[in-house]
């Protein structure tokens, strides 16, 4: 019991946990995402940067992509914790919403800075031998980013259906 508030089997004092950890899962996993992204990409643009310094910029692509990912688990993030309110009563129903919004945002980002980083690394590296590719790097890294985009889209649907009614 928390002062004076009466717990339930709808709202149990734990079920905000689950909603703590979709906001932690959904920043987690894509700020993962997002890191392994800009590393990986990172890596190829540093590696053609010797060979032709004049294409480092147009090579930022992935980068700037990968970063976008995080921004996603950011947005759910904000989202959730908007719904955590200690005045208000929290159900279980809601905590599990919100854990599951928050993990198909966060693993959503996780495949998509992953997908975003390998498509990078390598789209530079050929970038850098054959200007032709760069169309086909970019068109790869938008599908790539559309993944995590899904995520955000599944966890805003979820998102909306989350009620704390413990009566």
């Amino acid at each position: 019991m928390v002062a004076g508030k009466i717990e339930s089997d709808l709202c149990p004092s734990f079920a905000p946990f689950f909603g703590l950890a979709g906001a932690a899962s959904a920043m987690i996993l894509s700020s993962l995402g997002a890191a392994y992204g800009t590393a990986k990409s990172g890596i190829g643009i540093a590696g053609i940067g010797t060979f032709k310094p004049e294409i480092m910029m147009k090579s930022l692509i992935p980068v700037v992509m990968a970063g976008i990912v995080a921004v996603y688990g950011l947005v759910v993030a904000v989202l959730i914790a908007n719904d955590l309110n200690p005045a208000n009563p929290y159900s279980l129903f809601a905590g599990f919403v919100h854990l599951g919004a928050g993990l198909s945002t966060g693993f959503a980002g996780l495949a998509a800075g992953y997908a975003i980083g390998m498509v990078g690394d390598a789209g530079v590296r050929s970038y850098l031998f054959q200007p032709r590719m760069f169309v086909g790097m970019v068109l790869i890294l938008i599908f790539a980013e559309v993944l995590g985009l899904y995520g955000l889209i599944v966890s805003l649907i979820l998102n909306t259906k989350a009620k704390s009614e413990c009566a």
